[in-house]
C-alpha cells in the first residue's frame, strides 16, 4: 500500500498558525527538560472529505479536527525511549486492539510502551493481550503505578475528559506530551495539543495499522507482524459488528483482507469474543429482552437493567455489554436504548439504530447521546446520567421518542 497523497489546501478563509503549532519546534517544558520527540505539529487541514460532520464550538469553528499528520506523529514516536498508552475506560475491542497494536511496534522500535486500562475488564481479553505487559487500574486505582515522566502519551479511541476520568489526575499535568488518536465526532481539544482525527474511519485501528506501517517501515499492511495485525483486525471486526454495521467500508475490507494475510486468525478472534459467554450472562440477557419496552409506535425500544438484574442473575458489569443491538432485530426498532444501573444514582446509556431504509432516514443516536450529555457515532453511541435508573429512563425515552419523531 502506498503512502496518502497529500490532499490541496481548499480556497477560503486561512486561520493564523498558533505560536505553539510549529512543527517539533522547540519548546519550554518544566515537566520535561530533558527530551521532545512530540513537539507541537503543523496544522492540517479538516477531517476526512467523506467523514461526518464534527462538532463545531459556539462561534462555528471547527474545533475537533486533525492537528498532525501520521507522517508527523509516526516520526515523534520514533524517536521516543518510552510511552504510555491510554484509552477509554472500559475498553473494548477497538480500544485494546489500538493501543496493544501499537505497544508491540514501539517495542520492536526498542522501546518501553505501557498500555494502560482502567474500569471493567473482559477476561476474553487475557489470550490476545498474552505476555505484553499492560498496566491494569482496578476500582481503587494507584495512580502512582504510572511511569511519571514518559516521553510520549497516546490516547486512542477517545479524546473526551468525560472517558478518562480514571487517570485524569495523572494526565493533565502532562497534557503537553499528548497525542490523540480518535475516528468520533466530538472531544475535548484539551485532551491533547496533537491529534489525528478520521471520523470516516469505521474504528481508530484503521489509522492505527497505517500508523504502525510507518513506523516499521513496511511497504504493505500485510507485511505487518501478526502479533500486530491480530489485535489491529479485533478493533475493525468488534466496531462493525463482525462487519455487518453500516460503517462497513471498502477500505474497511481491505484492510481487514490484509489483516488476515498478515496472521490474523478470524475464527479464533470470534470464538473469543463471540464464543466464550458464560450462564450467568445468558441469564442476564434474559432479563433484559424481558424488560424491553417499545415506544414511539414500535419504532424505538428501551432496555433497563438494575443492580439488582445484575446481581440476581450472578454476572458482573462485564456482561451487561452489547445488549443495545438487541432490539434492532425488531422489524419495527428504528433505534433503541439500553438503560443500565451502575451506581445509586448513576446510569449508563448505549444507544444504537439502524442504517437507512430507502427514504427513511436513519435516526442519528449521536444528536440523542449529546442531549445527555454523552456522545458516539450516528449510529452507535452512549452517555452516563447522575440520576436513579426510573428518573434516567424517563429522560431517555423522552429524548429517544423526540429523535423519532
Amino acid at each position: 500500500m502506498g503512502r496518502p497523497r497529500r490532499r490541496r489546501r481548499r480556497p477560503g478563509l486561512r486561520l493564523a498558525r498558533r505560536p505553539h503549532l510549529h512543527r517539533l519546534a522547540p519548546r519550554a517544558d518544566p515537566l520535561r527538560p530533558r527530551r521532545g520527540p512530540l513537539g507541537p505539529d503543523r496544522t492540517r487541514p479538516g477531517p476526512h472529505p467523506g467523514a461526518r460532520r464534527p462538532w463545531r464550538g459556539s462561534a462555528g469553528v471547527n474545533v475537533w479536527v486533525s492537528t498532525s499528520t501520521l507522517d508527523e506523529i509516526a516520526d515523534a514516536l520514533r524517536n521516543a525511549p518510552d510511552a504510555v498508552l491510554l484509552t477509554h475506560e472500559k475498553p473494548d475491542g477497538d480500544a485494546l486492539g489500538s493501543t496493544l497494536a501499537l505497544a508491540r511496534a514501539l517495542t520492536r522500535l526498542g522501546a518501553d510502551a505501557t498500555p494502560v486500562y482502567s474500569g471493567a475488564w473482559s477476561a476474553r481479553f487475557d489470550p490476545i493481550v498474552g505476555a505484553t505487559p499492560v498496566l491494569r487500574l482496578g476500582e481503587t486505582p494507584d495512580l502512582s503505578a504510572l511511569p511519571d515522566d514518559p516521553a510520549v502519551i497516546v490516547i486512542a479511541d477517545t479524546g473526551a475528559w468525560s472517558q478518562l476520568t480514571t487517570v485524569r489526575p495523572w494526565l493533565e499535568p502532562r497534557v503537553e506530551r499528548a497525542v490523540v488518536l480518535d475516528h468520533h465526532l466530538h472531544g475535548d481539544p484539551g485532551v491533547a495539543p496533537r491529534r489525528h482525527i478520521d471520523t470516516g474511519d469505521a474504528a481508530v485501528c484503521q489509522s492505527v495499522a497505517l500508523l504502525c506501517r510507518r513506523l516499521l517501515c513496511v511497504d504493505r499492511i500485510d507485511e505487518l507482524p501478526a502479533s500486530i495485525a491480530e489485535p489491529l483486525y479485533l478493533g475493525l471486526a468488534t466496531d462493525t459488528g463482525w462487519f455487518r454495521h453500516s460503517n462497513v467500508s471498502p477500505e474497511a475490507l481491505r484492510l481487514a483482507a490484509d489483516l488476515l494475510d498478515a496472521g490474523a486468525d478470524h475464527a479464533r478472534l470470534y470464538r473469543l469474543i463471540e464464543q466464550s459467554e458464560s450462564p450467568c450472562r445468558l441469564r442476564l440477557i434474559g432479563r433484559a429482552l424481558a424488560s424491553m419496552a417499545l415506544i414511539a409506535g414500535g419504532a424505538g425500544a428501551v432496555i433497563t437493567l438494575s443492580l439488582e438484574d445484575v446481581k440476581a442473575c450472578g454476572a458482573s458489569g462485564d456482561d451487561t455489554g452489547g445488549l443495545a443491538d438487541m432490539p434492532l432485530a425488531i422489524g419495527s426498532v428504528r433505534a433503541s436504548a439500553t438503560i443500565t444501573e451502575i451506581g445509586a444514582r448513576r446510569a449508563k446509556v448505549s444507544l444504537r439504530s439502524k442504517s437507512a431504509d430507502g427514504d427513511e432516514p436513519a435516526v442519528d443516536v449521536n444528536r440523542v447521546a449529546r442531549a445527555l450529555g454523552g456522545g458516539g457515532h450516528a449510529q452507535a453511541a452512549g452517555a452516563r446520567l447522575d440520576l436513579p435508573l426510573d428518573e434516567a429512563r424517563a429522560r431517555v425515552i423522552d429524548a429517544l421518542e423526540a429523535a423519532l419523531q
